[in-house]
């Protein structure tokens, strides 16, 4: 999405850069907007919260191209970033769940934890995976499409339908990464194998 935006994301950040802000300062921006819609989510404003959501969300495009701007991308920059949407996640998730537990929802808060859970999976998976030299870029349910169904849900006060729908399809996302991974290590296997043979 980043690639497809560029036309967009370029002007905006270079305008950022110009004013003297930094890459991680907006990476911490993003994650106050997501700390200001929590509040307003745990406290029964699911609308305002959504719409908080909308305005921060999209900020966490922005410190990546910031930085490619300013030729200076990092990978403690990256981690920095990595890092903080998993916390901007799991602080959305976590004012559903105070939400929830002040009106005595159990279905609900089951679901946030299942919904939580397999977000977070979805990206440990990938970035374990990583770690071993193995691809887990797969799935349907990126942190892009969670947002695109969480955000709307939540608008129009329905947060219900999108953690059923995260709980089901995060972690089926995070099954897919790894089978994914599953079959590239048979495959590492086999090559292991054929050049023993041929020793």
């Amino acid at each position: 999405m980043r690639k497809k935006f560029k036309g967009i994301l370029d002007p905006i950040g270079r305008f950022l850069n110009n004013l003297g802000l930094k890459p991680n300062m907006i990476t911490i921006l993003g994650l106050i907007g997501h700390i200001i819609s929590a509040i307003f989510i745990a406290f029964g404003e699911i609308m305002w919260g959504g719409i908080i959501l909308l305005v921060f969300a999209p900020i966490d495009a922005l410190d990546g191209t910031m930085a490619r701007l300013r030729n200076e991308p990092t990978r403690f920059g990256g981690f920095v970033d990595s890092v903080t949407d998993r916390y901007s996640e799991l602080i959305v998730f976590a004012g559903l769940l105070y939400h929830f537990a002040k009106i005595q929802n159990t279905l609900a808060i089951m679901l946030v934890f299942f919904a939580a859970a397999g977000s977070i999976m979805v990206s440990y998976n990938r970035a374990r995976a990583e770690a071993l030299n193995y691809d887990a870029k797969v799935g349907i349910m990126t942190r892009l499409e969670r947002l695109v169904i969480l955000v709307p849900c939540l608008i129009f006060n329905i947060p219900l339908v999108a953690l059923w729908v995260l709980a089901i399809l995060a972690n089926f996302t995070a099954i897919q990464r790894i089978w994914s991974v599953r079959k590239q290590a048979y495959l590492a296997q086999d090559v292991v194998g054929l050049n023993k043979d041929s020793k």
